[in-house]
């Protein structure tokens, strides 16, 4: 049983499905799931739940009490500017809300980068010259991804996330739809093979 992500509310269900058409050796995947703050989670093909199918997670908070992290690759069509007119001039390419996750999505969370890829959490509230050393440029995220505790480390167990590290660009990608793949591209091994995995399992 597990709690779900959005709600709270606990399934039966655990959104996984076991895939005949790929099969990674689990020693292969081994991570250790402590101190994963700063890090990216990849949903690998197991995972059907349709808030995280072929997502990239970047986590900001991991520890005993759960896990908070914001979709990197779901794009929104509604523009910066239109809620947060004096940050969109800072927004990274491309300039739209992102959507970070089932949880608190009338909620804004915003990360802004310094030189290159040091990310941090800005507040929104607030101008951009509000700092005293201005972000260079900044990404919007509507909602984000949350865990309880040990809610995380058992989705790794059973195959459903795994964990990377982060690389300059990741956060603030230009192509959001393509970074799936292209963070899987630079792995080693299955993971790197992943990247071909097709969109509909049965074409395999």
């Amino acid at each position: 049983m597990t709690t779900d992500r959005s709600t709270g509310d606990e399934t039966e269900n655990p959104g996984r499905r076991a895939s005949p058409y790929f099969r990674c050796d689990r020693t292969s995947l081994a991570v250790s799931a402590t101190g994963l703050k700063g890090r990216l989670l990849v949903a690998l093909p197991v995972l059907i739940d349709p808030n995280f199918d072929r997502t990239v997670v970047y986590l900001l908070e991991h520890g005993n009490e759960g896990a908070l992290g914001l979709v990197l690759n779901r794009p929104s069509p509604l523009a910066l500017a239109e809620p947060l007119p004096r940050w969109s001039l800072l927004a990274a390419d491309p300039e739209v809300i992102f959507v970070g996750g089932p949880v608190a999505s009338s909620s804004a969370i915003g990360l802004g980068e310094r030189g290159e890829g040091t990310v941090e959490v800005v507040d929104l509230e607030e101008a951009p010259d509000a700092f005293g050393q201005p972000v260079d440029r900044v990404r919007v995220f509507a909602g984000h991804a949350g865990w309880t505790s040990g809610q995380l480390e058992n989705e790794i167990d059973a195959g459903a996330w795994v964990v990377v590290d982060t690389e300059p660009g990741d956060v603030m990608t230009d192509d959001p739809e393509g970074l799936w793949t292209d963070v899987l591209r630079r792995q080693r091994g299955a993971l790197a093979a992943l990247a071909n995995f097709p969109l509909d399992a049965t074409l395999n």
